[in-house]
């Protein structure tokens, strides 16, 4: 491929500058190397340390606990 070649062209329809700049910044994007995995933050939902059969106690916000996983 030479300098003067496109890397993409298109084919059908007249994109607005928008839709042009959007489709670069995809492939560009989709192109870099993966970098290193976020860092995992603890939270209520992942927090593994509940014991494994006990029922949410009654009261504020056992609501939200009962959908936790257990």
């Amino acid at each position: 491929m030479s300098a003067e070649e496109p890397l993409f062209r298109v084919v059908r329809g007249v994109p607005t500058a928008e839709e042009l700049a959007a489709l670069v910044g995809a492939i560009a994007l989709r192109s870099r190397p993966a970098g290193p995995p976020p860092p995992v933050t603890k939270s209520t939902w992942a927090h593994r340390a509940r014991p494994a059969g006990a029922a949410p106690a009654p009261g504020r916000g056992a609501w939200r606990v009962s959908g936790l996983p257990r």
